[in-house]
């Protein structure tokens, strides 16, 4: 077990990675050729040029400017200037809710520190129990910080269930409030947001195949007979996997034409060019502009013919669509129903925004995604209990004493005091976060495999099966296979009644190793994140070796987004921790409170100047969030319940039989209470919504407005002569003109011809925050797609 030594080693280890990240981070952050990592939003939002357009050539490269690195730590006070208003103008609720999880965080366990090391800390030396036990069990100095050293059948164990009860009842207040809050927020937002085509929308799946009728002439006479009043349209789905690929060679085949379009143009006397061979390799020498503009004229004609091919094939439309209606109400109303005599037909729910949709999983059967649903459940429980078995091994690099006992033979190794602190102090805590690293991406890929069809959706349930697994795993395995090991001496000399009363006082022990991990992944590996160490090598790799063009340039930037489906279990995790140690091992809160506020102060930053969001959900993981903590609670009153059963304190224990019941209680009233406003859209907000843009725009052309939004990628594509309309989307006009409607006699979906104004901007309208941020100016958008004759 780790002593005050080792730990203090690990804390020091972890102090100054982190001080070196940052200190790397304040400094390079400064450098002109590392601006498009540090500072991507800004790019993202206009408010910054490229530095590479600097006359002096140097300057392009390095910062020059000297003043600038005396105050090379401005970047803090910086971060916390932005209101909490204008962080959701300029990143989305989304973002603003996340950063509340950590406000959250210090509200519960500030207080919850003070009072427990107050309180318990000399309860619990004072008792001195451990004195006793020391040639039984391996223990430690920390150890008689914890309810381990208070004696059985002590009157003490009073102030643990009254500390357990208060810690309760403080958590599930400021859980009330804070979901009170965010919920008000979320409907705030959703009222004062501007017109968005996700409320006037309803995905529709497993629509049944009607013989001698397409899916598209199916939904309109199932919409137009049940929805007359407020049916506008639909959008069909096509099977187009096969053609995304296609368009992905088409866009390399450009940016290499493009990228030697720039290099003629920078040296006009020289025409470039290329080999005909495998890769360049080989073959023919041709003029390179001429030899990519062949290819890209006989690759359009090539998804020409396969895109004609997917749109007169029915059995290409997939029994999915989305249902446009003239009104919110009328939306709300299909979304929230059921539809069918037949439960499982015409399944409606809201559809994503348009950047939240995963196209490819649009193209799974609905029969099949209970089956997929239950092989994912297998494996993920496969999976938690395969990893049980690294678990242990780190376990026991992190009992090393324990080890001694069965394993002599190691003790000239291990007993060397550098090298002792190192493994104890550290490595564990480092080797756990390295088997961690890779199975959120796993856990994605199955979430895909399951067949959710939004991106928000699927992160939420990659991000529910990480903290099953983190539970199973990081907290309850590391316990048990921690006491396996801590405890096997003991536990082969001592009669089988004395199990029980050995496993009780060891749980308090594994602080230890949470206390090194905390130092590991909540100090360390939160300064790493602001330091962005990989996307800082992989952009200059890339724009060594791979970026030809600016557009080349802007992928390579590649901002990401807060990466919920690791944050939000790992931050759970240290929800679970800090409740359950609270009352037995109060010395761990501390480095929980360092965590929180490290943490705040660096999320904070990156999603100022950093995280772009790919979707917004509105705050639609606030529920699962609130749900764990609750769970973190029942654990802790669950295990507390169990150790002082070890404890031979009978006359105390059954004051904390009613706190899980009331506890439970408290969750079902919330769940009740505030999740509807995640689930539901209220009807009476969606006709205020209506009746006030009725009044305000009378003249609205809905249908116009909608045609587009959820077009799909089969007609976002590539000219084609003759064959396609030109569809022209003017984000700067603030009109929209009528449409001209072409309606297909073939079973293809409806297809519009139109000029329209921009689609919905996703943010409120508050006023610009300081710094490089202004609200965006979306780029002008051309689509192409073709008309049926």
């Amino acid at each position: 077990m780790a002593s005050l030594a080792d730990i203090g080693v690990s804390a020091l280890i972890n102090i100054l990675s982190a001080f070196a990240f940052l200190l790397a981070f304040a400094l390079l952050r400064l450098q002109p050729i590392n601006d498009r990592v540090y500072f991507p939003k800004c790019y993202i939002s206009g408010g910054r040029s490229s530095p590479r357009r600097s006359a002096n050539f140097v300057a392009k490269f390095v910062n020059l400017n000297f003043k600038t690195y005396l105050t090379f730590l401005n970047w803090m006070p910086q971060a916390m200037k932005m209101s909490e208003a204008e962080i959701i103008n300029h990143a989305g609720l989304d973002s603003a809710v996340f950063l509340r999880i950590y406000i959250l965080g210090l509200k519960i366990f500030v207080p919850m520190t003070v009072v427990a090391l107050l309180i318990l800390i000399p309860v619990n030396v004072s008792s001195g129990t451990l004195f006793f036990l020391r040639k039984d069990l391996v223990v430690d100095d920390i150890d008689k910080l914890s309810i381990s050293n208070v004696r059985p059948q002590s009157i003490r164990f009073f102030a643990h269930i009254a500390l357990e009860y208060m810690f309760t009842i403080w958590t599930c207040y400021m859980l009330y409030k804070e979901y009170d809050y965010v919920a008000t927020m979320r409907l705030h937002f959703l009222a004062s947001q501007r017109r968005r085509v996700e409320q006037f929308t309803v995905v529709v799946r497993n629509v049944p195949r009607v013989p001698g009728h397409s899916i598209s002439d199916t939904v309109d006479h199932f919409f137009q007979t049940n929805h007359p009043n407020h049916y506008l349209g639909h959008q069909a789905v096509y099977n187009a996997n096969k053609f995304a690929k296609l368009v992905r060679r088409r866009d390399r085949l450009q940016n290499w034409l493009d990228y030697y379009q720039l290099k003629f143009e920078r040296q006009p006397e020289k025409r470039p060019t290329v080999k005909q061979g495998f890769m360049g390799l080989g073959g023919e020498r041709v003029d390179a502009i001429e030899y990519y503009k062949h290819q890209i004229k006989e690759f359009d004609k090539r998804m020409t013919l396969e895109r004609q091919k997917i749109i007169k094939d029915s059995k290409s439309i997939l029994p999915v669509a989305f249902v446009s209606f003239n009104s919110r109400w009328g939306a709300a109303v299909c979304a929230q129903t059921q539809q069918s005599k037949n439960p499982t037909l015409w399944l409606t729910n809201w559809a994503p925004e348009p950047r939240d949709v995963y196209w490819r999983n649009l193209a799974i059967p609905f029969v099949s995604l209970s089956i997929r649903k239950l092989v994912i459940s297998l494996t993920v429980f496969a999976l938690v209990f395969f990893y049980m078995i690294p678990i242990a091994f780190v376990q026991s690099l992190a009992n090393l004493e324990g080890l001694e006992r069965v394993a002599p033979f190691l003790r000239p190794v291990i007993e060397l005091k550098f090298i002792k602190s190192f493994l104890q102090g550290f490595l564990p805590g480092l080797a756990l976060k390295i088997f961690l690293y890779i199975l959120p991406t796993v856990l994605l890929i199955m979430s895909k495999i399951e067949g959710h069809i939004a991106l928000s959706t699927l992160e939420r349930r990659a991000a529910a099966k990480y903290y099953y697994f983190m539970l199973v795993n990081v907290f309850l395995g590391s316990i048990v296979t921690g006491t396996a090991f801590q405890q096997l001496h003991a536990f082969l000399h001592q009669p089988p009644t004395q199990i029980p009363r050995n496993i009780g006082v060891s749980i308090p022990m594994k602080a230890t190793f949470f206390i090194t991990y905390i130092m590991v992944d909540g100090w360390a590996g939160i300064a790493g994140e602001i330091l962005r160490l990989k996307p800082l090598v992989i952009f200059h790799l890339k724009n060594m070796f791979l970026v030809k063009t600016e557009r080349d340039r802007e992928r390579a930037m590649n901002p990401g987004s807060v990466d919920f489906k690791e944050t939000l279990p790992s931050l759970q995790l240290y929800f679970l921790l800090g409740i359950v140690y609270a009352v037995v091992t109060p010395i761990l809160l501390p480095f929980i409170l360092v965590f929180f506020a490290f943490a705040y102060l660096v999320y904070r930053h990156q999603i100022i100047n950093v995280y772009n969001q790919q979707y917004e959900s509105v705050a639609a993981f606030w529920p699962h969030v609130h749900s764990r903590i609750i769970a973190s609670l029942l654990i802790s009153q669950l295990l507390l319940l169990g150790l002082l059963s070890t404890k031979k304190a009978a006359n105390s224990t059954p004051l904390l039989v009613i706190l899980p019941v009331l506890t439970l209680s408290f969750h079902k009233y919330c769940k009740s209470r505030f999740e509807p406003a995640f689930r539901k859209y209220p009807l009476e907000e969606a006709m205020e919504k209506d009746l006030l843009e009725r009044t305000t725009e009378p003249d609205l052309n809905l249908k116009a407005y909608l045609a587009d939004a959820y077009l799909h990628p089969i007609f976002q594509s590539f000219e084609v002569e003759e064959e396609l309309v030109e569809i022209r989307v003017d984000k700067h006009q603030a009109h929209v003109a009528s449409p001209s409607i072409s309606e297909p006699s073939s079973p293809t979906p409806h297809h519009y011809t139109y000029q329209t104004s921009s689609p919905p901007h996703y943010t409120n309208d508050l006023a610009s925050p300081p710094g490089c941020y202004r609200p965006p100016s979306p780029p002008h958008y051309v689509y192409h797609y073709q008309v049926e004759p």
